[in-house]
């Protein structure tokens, strides 16, 4: 069997059960893998304040430990110093953001210090996502949305049927110009093209001269998609989307089961 020494972890429906919670389990059994030497990294679409909760709680913290958020559109240690980092540029900014408009659907970005919504009737699903991940959530109108922002991501926020409905009328040109995927059935994101869970993965892991083949990645959703291929081992979680489990090597339990627990179990301890 391979040798495991790097597991990278989502966070939404994957590492936190169903009520949103980290059990007992699943910390034990990550303590467990890390005490033999293995580096876990949560990799999420949150912004870091949404990761630091669960980094606490897993004793995870220092220059030598890493975390990867935004989708892979930073990757640090968890000290703060940047191992990888890609925003997105003004111009594609304001061609979404007026497509948001266009396709009548809340819009939001991404930033290191805050979530800005353009819309004046904030979408409940924004104050939510602000909630859940700690982070300030700010109104601005496009224009006062200038170059000097660092923006992660942009993300349209809709209930699912409006964003499988808006999804089919994005232009082919757009994706061929920006990383686009689902992190959940009421985000659609949009980032820079070079951002994915799998190329900041891979920055990581290069840093730390670990090879693919001794890597495990657990994951749930679309965008988990290219950390599960760039892994020897990709896990989907038994609640995990059809693309997401389609593109496993292996499918774990739900996270209502700790499937995160049973997979390090399997494959690397």
């Amino acid at each position: 069997m391979t040798s495991i020494k790097f597991i990278a972890i989502d966070i939404d429906g994957t590492l936190l059960n169903e009520n949103n919670l980290l059990a007992k389990e699943t910390i034990d059994t990550i303590t467990e893998a890390r005490n033999k030497g293995i580096k876990v990294v949560l990799c999420t679409g949150r912004p870091i304040t949404g990761a630091k909760p669960q980094l606490e709680k897993l004793g995870i913290s220092g220059n030598d430990e890493y975390v990867i958020t935004y989708n892979g559109a930073l990757a640090q240690t968890t000290s703060g110093d940047t191992i990888s980092k890609a925003t997105v540029n003004y111009e594609d900014f304001l061609e979404v953001e007026m497509m948001a408009r266009e396709l009548d659907t809340n819009f939001q970005i991404e930033t290191s210090d805050a979530i800005y919504t353009t819309n004046r009737d904030i979408s409940p699903h924004t104050v939510t996502e602000s909630y859940l991940v700690n982070a300030q959530l700010k109104y601005r109108a496009p224009e006062e949305i200038t170059k000097d922002f660092d923006i992660f991501k942009l993300m349209f926020v809709a209930d699912p049927e409006k964003i499988a409905s808006v999804r089919k009328d994005i232009p082919n040109s757009l994706f061929s110009r920006m990383s686009i995927v689902q992190s959940d059935k009421i985000y659609l994101e949009f980032m820079n093209k070079k951002t994915s869970k799998g190329n900041a993965v891979k920055a990581v892991t290069e840093k730390l001269n670990i090879n693919p083949d001794e890597v495990m990645a657990i994951g749930d959703q679309e965008n988990d998609v290219s950390m599960l291929n760039f892994a020897k081992i990709g896990v989907a979680m038994g609640n995990a989307v059809d693309i997401t489990k389609e593109n496993a090597d292996f499918v774990t339990k739900s996270n209502a089961e700790n499937g995160v627990a049973y997979a390090i179990k399997k494959f690397a301890l």
